[in-house]
């Protein structure tokens, strides 16, 4: 029973720290993106916040979500504190921006923002899937455990899926720089092979070798 209980608060403890937040100054007239890897169709809640600032009324902040190929998942302009939601579509490298912008006639100042993200099973309400389903606070603990492990469990299937990926390209690659370097060796000798002959042949004929 104790055993059980260390894993609980230990798994608990894990799924807590999942949740990420930052905090970063903006300067104006300036872009930070932040990047994460995604799997494909996971959901992405994220919470955000940006310093009010009375001196610089002009001064604004957009904020845009987009994958590596351009394309815009998520967007919003003149943000102050709100939310945002998107689904990845593939697995990408997804970033999250945030754009300050100065008028030319005025002056900017920087601006503190603060993000919370939460992603896959970070994203679940399960206190309202408790409720519906009438289970105890034990079980949905546990509940909540189980898709915490089927996700580290899907990560690591995914970890080492690109693991082997990365092993067969450079598997691949130490191949081809092998026969180039092969390749390479042969014109090498051929070439040092055609100038002996050659100057052999020239010297033959200025009579300076016989």
């Amino acid at each position: 029973m104790e055993i059980l209980i260390y894993k609980i608060l230990f798994l608990t403890c894990v799924f807590v720290c999942l949740v990420e937040g930052i905090k970063f100054n903006l300067y104006p007239n300036t872009q930070k993106c932040l990047k994460e890897d995604m799997q494909a169709n996971q959901l992405i809640v994220g919470e955000f916040e940006v310093t009010a600032v009375p001196e610089s009324p002009e001064q604004t902040v957009d904020y845009i979500a987009r994958d590596t190929r351009g394309h815009i998942l998520s967007q919003k302009e003149h943000i102050s504190k709100g939310k945002f939601t998107f689904t990845s579509e593939v697995y990408d490298t997804y970033e999250i921006c945030f754009i300050s912008k100065v008028p030319p006639h005025s002056r900017g100042i920087t601006r503190e923002v603060t993000l919370v993200t939460k992603k896959g099973i970070e994203t679940k309400s399960y206190e309202g899937i408790g409720e519906a389903a009438k289970l105890k606070p034990l079980e949905v603990d546990l509940k909540r455990l189980e898709d915490l492990s089927d996700s580290i469990v899907q990560d690591f299937a995914l970890m080492r899926k690109r693991e082997e990926e990365m092993r067969d390209t450079n598997e691949s690659t130490n191949s081809r720089v092998l026969f180039f370097s092969i390749f390479s060796m042969c014109c090498l000798l051929g070439l040092a092979t055609w100038q002996v002959l050659y100057l052999r042949r020239y010297f033959k004929a200025k009579k300076l070798i016989e």
